[in-house]
Parts: structure tokens; C-alpha cells; sequence
């Protein structure tokens, strides 16, 4: 298992991470699914830390393992294997999510979580034991995740007090053992394909947006309400999903991976665009229960439901993409700006409407201000 070369041509996704990223799927589903059921029932300041709890785990098993397959990628047979065993870990978090949610049960999400990081432990060891020349970096990484799943097993036995605590001591020791072993020697990771890699789950994340959509066309069409607030929560939600897409894909972001450090910024950062972007789902099937007369959210907390997600999702797309490259006043500005008009919109009884267009002149502005009008 040697590591792969930095500048190598044409290095993309492989059908394995493919299918890999088939499996987070789902586990993003699962958790925007069951926060739109527990906001829609009241349950809002609970519901929303179980997700970024949730998410968290999602993002982290992912985001490990993609920098690892885009350093070391043997694609043989024993590589397949413990990349299974990941993926089994990772339907078992899937299936656990639902528990999580309703009882505050986290067993099964920690099960699958472990299982996933332990099968990279095994990779690391792997690579330690067959390139030499990162062994030091390979071991750090192997016996700091090890550690920290040995504390996510505990929390499981800590007394209720300390959850939060244990759970967010834990965080920062999982965000810290990247930066502490790439110190030792840096991994050969590809910006180009981690790039493509991080592009691709911004569309799975974003087809939680494309879900909802569908199920509000779908009850128009099935006349299950005809009333105009769903048409145009319709062509609110298309309005921001589509503009979404196209701000994170206006450029590409290789250029912004230009050292180590600025690629943990970058790397880390994605947790507010991605959990952000699934969140806007949840939000939207949150606004079309409203419209039809589900649940017991008001017409603000529906409205908040979008909005706040999306202003999240822009605010994270302006530090992460456009402030590093300068793109200009009109889009340092325009970001922010756009930002607080949306979370203007729930004192509004359109509020997903004027999120998909604020969200629109965005766009506009940002096209026109880097000359990339098609």
C-alpha cells in the first residue's frame, strides 16, 4: 500500500467510493427524515442538537475515509473487504438513527460508528506497515482514532450529566488527530479528486432538497392541496435548491487547497455547508406538511425551517470559497447580505418563496461579478 502520487492525471472517484458514498446516502436521510418529524411534533431545540450530534458521525466516517483513499487506494482485495466492513458500519449508524431521535438511545449509532473507524484503523496499519515513508504519520492516525473509540464505547456508560460534555471533549480529540498526525509527514492526497469527492456528497446532501421538491409536486399533482402556498413553496424550493448547487459549483475549489493547514480549513468546514444543505430538505418538508395542515409547527417556525439552514449554507460557502479567493465587494458583500434576507423571510407568510429568490440574486450577482454569465 503505497501512497499515491499528488500530481497524478486523471484521478478520480473510483466505483468503490461510489458505492461507498450510496451507503451515506441513506444515513443522511435517515437523520433529516427524523428532524423533520420531531420539529413538525414541537420537538425543535432537542431535535436540532440530535441531528448536528448525528451528522456529525456521518461527516467524520466520511471525510476520514475519503483523504485516506485519496492517498492510499490499492483497490485490492483485502483493501475491498475492510472497506465492507466500513460500509456495514455505516448501515448499522443508519439504522440506529431512528432510536437516537426518539428515545435518546445512541447504542447503534455508536456501534456502526465504531465499527467504520475501526476498519480505518486497519487501514492505517496497513499503510504503516507498507510505506515506510509515512509510517510515523500512519501510526499517529491509527492509535489516536483508536483512542477516541475507546471514549465513544465509555460515553455510552457516562451518567447523563456528562453526555454533552464527553460528547464534545470527544469531538475536539477526533478533530485533533489529523492535524497532529499529517504534522509528522503529510499523506499524498489529490486536491483534484478530494475536490470531486467533496462535490459529489454536496450533491447527496442537496438531494434531500430534491426529495422534498418532488414530494410537494407530487401533491399538487395528486390534489392533495391545490391552494397556491404549496405551488409557490414549490418554486421557492427549486429557486434555492437550484441556487445552492450552482453556488458551490460555479468554480471549482482545488485552487483553495494550496497547503495542509488550509486544507483542514476547508476540509473541516464542509460540516456547516453539508449539514446545512441536508437541513434545507428537512426544511422544506417541514414548510409542505404546514401548507397542508400537518403538524404543529406555526408559520414562523416553518419559515425558520428553511431559512435558517440556508443562511447557515451561504454564510459557510462565503468563508470557505469566497472570501479566500477575493472574489470581489460585490459578493463579500453580497454574501452576509444575503444571509441576513433570509433570515428576514419567516416575518413573511412567503418565507420559502423569498428564500429561493434572495438566494437567486445571489447567484445573479455573483455571475455577473466573475464575468461567468452562460
Amino acid at each position: 500500500m503505497a501512497g499515491r502520487e499528488r500530481d497524478e492525471e486523471g484521478r478520480t472517484s473510483t466505483p468503490l467510493e461510489l458505492f461507498f458514498d450510496l451507503v451515506f446516502v441513506v444515513a443522511v436521510a435517515f437523520a433529516a427524515s427524523a428532524m423533520h418529524h420531531d420539529v413538525m411534533d414541537g420537538i425543535v431545540g432537542e431535535s436540532v442538537a440530535r441531528y448536528a450530534q448525528v451528522f456529525f458521525a456521518i461527516w467524520w466516517a466520511w471525510m476520514n475515509f475519503t483523504w485516506f483513499a485519496s492517498a492510499y487506494d490499492t483497490d485490492d482485495i483485502p483493501y475491498r473487504v475492510t472497506i465492507f466492513v466500513g460500509i456495514t458500519g455505516a448501515l448499522t449508524l443508519a439504522a440506529g438513527i431512528p432510536e437516537a431521535f426518539a428515545v435518546g438511545d445512541y447504542t447503534i449509532v455508536t456501534i456502526g460508528y465504531v465499527v467504520m473507524r475501526l476498519a480505518l484503523v486497519s487501514l492505517w496499519l496497513r499503510a504503516a506497515r507498507e510505506d515506510p515513508s509515512h509510517a510515523r504519520t500512519a501510526l499517529r492516525f491509527a492509535t489516536g482514532v483508536s483512542a477516541a473509540q475507546i471514549g465513544w464505547v465509555l460515553l455510552l456508560f457516562a451518567p447523563a450529566s456528562l453526555v454533552s460534555i464527553g460528547f464534545l471533549a470527544l469531538v475536539i480529540v477526533e478533530l485533533a488527530v489529523p492535524i497532529w498526525a499529517e504534522s509528522a509527514a503529510p499523506t499524498s492526497w489529490h486536491r483534484e479528486h478530494i475536490v470531486e469527492r467533496y462535490g459529489l456528497f454536496t450533491i447527496i446532501v442537496l438531494g434531500e432538497s430534491i426529495l422534498a421538491s418532488s414530494i410537494a409536486i407530487q401533491s399538487v399533482m395528486g390534489e392533495v392541496s391545490t391552494e397556491i402556498d404549496l405551488i409557490l413553496i414549490i418554486v421557492g424550493g427549486l429557486l434555492t435548491v437550484f441556487s445552492m448547487w450552482w453556488l458551490y459549483f460555479a468554480r471549482p475549489s482545488h485552487d483553495l487547497l494550496t497547503s495542509v493547514r488550509r486544507a483542514f480549513t476547508w476540509g473541516y468546514g464542509h460540516y456547516f455547508v453539508w449539514a446545512a444543505a441536508a437541513a434545507v430538505g428537512a426544511g422544506l418538508a417541514i414548510a409542505i406538511d404546514h401548507a397542508t395542515g400537518l403538524g404543529q409547527i406555526g408559520d414562523f417556525g416553518a419559515g425558520a425551517a428553511v431559512a435558517v439552514p440556508a443562511a447557515l449554507y451561504v454564510l459557510a460557502l462565503w468563508v470557505l470559497h469566497y472570501l479566500p479567493r477575493g472574489e470581489g465587494i460585490a459578493v463579500n458583500l453580497g454574501a452576509p447580505i444575503a444571509a441576513a434576507l433570509v433570515l428576514l423571510t419567516p416575518l413573511t407568510d412567503q418565507a420559502v418563496l423569498l428564500t429561493g429568490l434572495v438566494l437567486t440574486g445571489l447567484l445573479a450577482t455573483k455571475l455577473v461579478s466573475t464575468r461567468r454569465l452562460v
